[in-house]
C-alpha cells in the first residue's frame, strides 16, 4: 500500500481524530501493511511489543488462555480499530494474543513516532487514551463476566455487544458481518463447543437467532439483553 494509501485510513482512524495532516503523514512513513491468513497469528501473549497495530480489512480476535488452558476471546475487532497500542506506547508485554479470525489486513506502526506525536500535541491525548482505554474496559468486562454470569448469559453479553456495534439493520433484525463459528462462541463465552451448541440450537428453535448464508441474525436486541442480565 502506498504512504497516501495508509495516510488516508490513518485519517479515518477514531483513535487519530483532530491529529493534523503533517503527523498524519510522519506516521504513514512509519507505518507498513500486512496480510495474514485466517487462524494467523499477529503475536502472543508476553511478546515484546514492538508495534502499534490497526486493522484495515478483516476481522482480528484478541484472546487470553484461561488457568485451565482454554482459549478466551475478550474482543473481536473490526477496520479502524487499534490493538495492542497502550502495550506498545508504555513498553510492556502484550497482555493477550492477536490472531486473525478470517483474512485481514493490518497496519502496525513503531511507537516511537507515536510517542512522539503526543509529545508535540498533548491536547490529542484525553481522545486517543478514550479510544484506547474503551478497548481495555470491554477485555475488563469480559474477564469479569467469565468469573461470574452463567454460561448462557455470558454468550448472550457478548453476541449483544456485537450485535450493537457491528449489525446491519435490516428487516430480520441486526445482521453481524461475519461468519461466527460454534467455536468462537465457545471462545468468546469460556465455554465448550458442545455446550455453545446446544445453547445455539435452543436459541435458533426459539427465534431468538437466526442464521443464514453462515451469518448470525439478531432479530430482537431487548430479548437477548434479557437473557445476558438474567441472574
Amino acid at each position: 500500500m502506498s504512504a497516501k494509501l495508509i495516510a488516508d485510513f490513518l485519517k479515518a482512524c477514531p483513535v487519530f481524530a483532530g491529529l493534523p495532516a503533517e503527523e498524519i503523514v510522519a506516521l504513514s512513513a512509519a507505518a507498513r501493511e500486512e496480510r495474514y491468513p485466517a487462524r494467523a497469528y499477529i503475536f502472543s501473549e508476553g511478546d515484546a511489543p514492538a508495534w502499534f497495530w490497526l486493522v484495515r480489512s478483516g476481522r482480528i480476535k484478541i484472546l487470553r488462555q484461561s488457568p485451565g488452558g482454554a482459549d478466551v476471546v475478550l474482543e473481536i475487532l473490526g477496520p479502524g480499530e487499534p490493538f495492542g497500542g497502550v502495550a506498545a506506547l508504555q513498553g510492556r508485554a502484550y497482555p493477550a494474543t492477536a490472531q486473525a479470525l478470517e483474512p485481514s489486513t493490518v497496519v502496525r506502526i513503531a511507537p516511537e513516532p507515536i510517542v512522539a506525536m503526543v509529545q508535540h500535541h498533548p491536547a490529542l491525548v484525553p481522545e486517543m487514551m478514550r479510544v484506547l482505554g474503551r478497548r481495555l474496559r470491554a477485555a475488563h468486562d469480559s474477564v469479569k463476566s467469565l468469573a461470574s454470569d452463567p454460561v448462557e448469559a455470558r454468550l448472550a453479553a457478548r453476541l449483544l455487544r456485537l450485535a450493537e456495534e457491528e449489525g446491519a439493520r435490516d428487516p430480520r433484525g441486526l445482521v453481524l458481518p461475519f461468519r461466527l463459528t460454534r467455536r468462537t462462541l465457545a471462545e468468546m463465552s469460556g465455554t465448550t463447543v458442545e455446550t455453545t451448541i446446544r445453547i445455539v440450537r435452543r436459541w435458533l428453535a426459539k427465534g431468538i437467532v437466526s442464521e443464514e448464508d453462515d451469518q448470525m441474525i439478531v432479530p430482537s436486541l431487548e430479548t437477548l439483553r434479557a437473557i445476558a442480565e438474567a441472574d
